[in-house]
């Protein structure tokens, strides 16, 4: 059995807006149960462990797939996601791979957590797979590779797009946006259609471009632990 660490945001303000965030439940439920129905053991942490804070804007009616809507009746799940674990306490030797739902709140805390930054360095230089959809892609944004270049540089990456958060109008409340911060570190980055399933793998990476890509990144992250 493939042991798979999902690491979920903390927080949950969006910037000076007054406004919540957190992760988006989609790209939780979808790669959740991809994986547990390939029969991956699965741990969940957070930065500050406990219930992780949800963007409400996913759990709006549009925002309902397949898989939100059985998280919803799925007791057993709401109980992992009630009771994360603390990043701080996982080691990358105990998991064969980690996925990083997104939602907003990633670039916030995640991207700048040293626990979250050394986790994925020791799991890339153990040679384990690193998957991270939306905005997730942006904890990479200080990860480096063993030689301290960005860890990004010269693999093909995605993320979500400048477009796609123009759209949704966080342009100016995002401390970074996505799609030019792996630009800047070197990613050879590209996109599909906004809002469209897009998946990249390179390697031992796999990025996902939005919250459709969910469930096709746990699918290409799966095809690396084959």
């Amino acid at each position: 059995m493939k042991k798979i660490l999902m690491v979920l945001t903390s927080h949950d303000q969006l910037g000076d807006t007054g406004k919540k965030t957190g992760f988006w439940l989609e790209e939780f439920a979808a790669p959740y149960y991809a994986l547990k129905d390939a029969g991956a053991a699965i741990t969940v942490v957070s930065p500050a462990g406990g219930q992780p804070p949800l963007d409400p804007k996913s759990d709006e009616p549009d925002a309902q797939t397949d898989a939100t809507r059985r998280f919803k009746a799925d007791a057993d799940a709401q109980r992992v996601l009630a009771s994360t674990g603390k990043l701080s306490e996982v080691k990358a030797d105990d998991f064969d791979a980690v996925f990083y739902p997104g939602g907003h709140g990633p670039l916030w805390d995640l991207a700048e957590d040293r626990d979250s930054i050394a986790l994925i360095e020791a799991m890339a230089a153990a040679g384990k797979p690193v998957a991270a959809v939306c905005h997730a892609p942006g904890v990479l944004r200080k990860v480096k590779a063993a030689d301290g270049s960005p860890l990004v540089k010269g693999k093909k990456v995605t993320g979500f797009t400048n477009t796609e958060e123009d759209a949704v109008g966080l342009t100016q409340v995002v401390p970074f946006l996505v799609e030019d911060m792996l630009k800047q570190n070197g990613g050879e980055y590209s996109k599909g259609a906004d809002w469209q399933s897009y998946v990249v793998t390179d390697g031992k990476l796999v990025t996902g471009q939005n919250p459709a890509s969910s469930e096709a990144g746990a699918e290409a992250l799966l095809k690396l632990l084959a």
